[in-house]
């Protein structure tokens, strides 16, 4: 009965004692861990959403995309001064919109115009 009184004291006093003993404290360790953000892909890291369908409308200061199938969708995009595309785009065109949101607006930033294959029959 003495040793178990004795031995109970010790482990309680090991386990008060185990964090601060050769090792970091969880704050110390979380600090050194790498954020999630730095391992996604560059372009989730720049904010960028993507919108893929058919270009409705077009002027010069918005592109309109429409999305078609099981749940349609229609989107207006501003362009933005700096906005970069692959191709000249015109109506009817394939093209996937990478997108940030603006002050709640959608601003285009790059447009791809997506190329039709020799086996579509599109």
């Amino acid at each position: 009965m003495k040793h178990a009184r004795m031995f109970a004291a010790l482990a309680v006093a090991a386990l008060l004692v185990a964090p601060f003993v050769g090792g970091a404290t969880r704050a110390e360790a979380a600090s050194k861990r790498t954020p999630h953000a730095a391992t996604s892909a560059p372009s989730k890291a720049a904010g960028y959403r993507q919108f893929t369908g058919t270009v409705v409308a077009i002027d010069g200061s918005s592109i309109t995309v429409e999305k078609g199938g099981k749940a349609p969708k229609q989107m207006v995009f501003a362009r933005a001064a700096s906005l970069r595309s692959t191709d000249d785009i015109g109506k009817d065109a394939r093209v996937t919109v990478y997108w940030r949101d603006e002050a709640g607006h959608p601003v285009a930033h790059r447009v791809v115009t997506k190329t039709a294959t020799a086996g579509s029959s599109r």
